[in-house]
């Protein structure tokens, strides 16, 4: 019986427990995920269809392209990350510690390419509304795609300097056969993936903000008619959905990162794999799902 729990009962000093079966509360949680999972991967699938496939023009804008990028790391994370950290969970880690090393790429480069999608995002729709007139000459197609695969190539070199340990010493965090760990450096994790990204967003919607404010008051104010007619043009419909949009991503960008990045706050390094990570993950992960959410709502109000 005691060798019947473990994940390698051959290895019976080495071998981790396997996990127990999970109770009726635990199960219900799984399902959960595994729904968050599905509905991450339909939504953002339906976005990747209606941009790539559709041939109506205005599909294939600059900021559809962008918003092409953050569906594609989301999607990914949605058919991909999720189910496999709920597996992890559940079952033992039977693939060896490179490959428990190797498989942290996947997520840490997701995560950190939808992050960076919506910085981009951020900054497209700051030029579309705080300098229109010269937004179809600076934002084009070509300026795009550089951007969404430097974007990428980032978030690849990202993964790489922060998982190169663990690479070179596979498993040096696990306490027996059968677990995955891997440490990570939570002071450079916070500032890269979070505190920057954050802090540019923010920084572009309280301009954006601004902007729009001052449009506001200068349409209430009818000061000379070219000023109205230029107020009335750079304050669109979609422009300032576009800005209300942007509001609600940097307040459920917060919510759903904030909880994770402060365990980075208690001056420890993070062990993805550890139940406390894989419950703050989650909750970063439904970020992916809510992303399409978020994008559809100005069309939806």
């Amino acid at each position: 019986m005691e060798e019947a729990e473990l994940c390698f009962p051959q290895l019976l000093n080495t071998s981790c427990r396997k996990p127990k079966p999970p109770q009726s509360g635990t199960l219900l949680l799984y399902l959960l995920l595994f729904f968050i999972s599905v509905l991450t991967a339909t939504l953002n699938l339906l976005v990747i269809i209606s941009i790539s496939h559709f041939s109506c023009r205005q599909l294939h804008s600059p900021t559809n392209l962008l918003l092409l990028s953050l569906a594609v790391s989301d999607f990914f994370v949605g058919l991909l990350v999720i189910p496999i950290e709920v597996l992890m969970a559940v079952t033992c880690w039977v693939l060896g510690d490179l490959m428990c090393a190797l498989y942290f790429f996947l997520p840490v480069t997701l995560i950190s390419a939808s992050v960076g999608s919506m910085v981009l995002i951020s900054m497209d729709r700051y030029v579309a509304i705080c300098d229109p007139l010269h937004y179809p000459s600076r934002v084009t197609s070509k300026v795009v795609i550089i951007s969404v695969c430097l974007c990428w190539i980032c978030s690849v070199i990202y993964s790489v300097v922060l998982l190169y340990h663990h690479l070179k010493q596979p498993g040096r965090y696990n306490s027996c056969y059968g677990e995955c760990l891997v440490g990570v450096a939570g002071d450079l994790d916070l500032a890269v993936a979070f505190v920057i990204p954050i802090s540019i967003i923010v920084i572009l919607y309280l301009r954006v903000f601004v902007v729009a404010a001052a449009q506001a008051r200068a349409m209430r104010s009818h000061v000379t008619a070219v000023k109205l007619q230029l107020s009335v043009t750079l304050t669109k419909k979609s422009e300032l959905k576009a800005a209300r949009t942007l509001g609600v991503l940097v307040a459920v960008f917060l919510l759903c990162y904030s909880p994770y990045y402060c365990l980075s706050l208690s001056g420890s390094d993070i062990l993805y794999g550890s139940p406390t990570e894989a419950l703050m993950s989650f909750l970063m992960y439904f970020n992916s799902c809510l992303n399409p959410v978020i994008y559809e709502l100005p069309d939806v109000l």
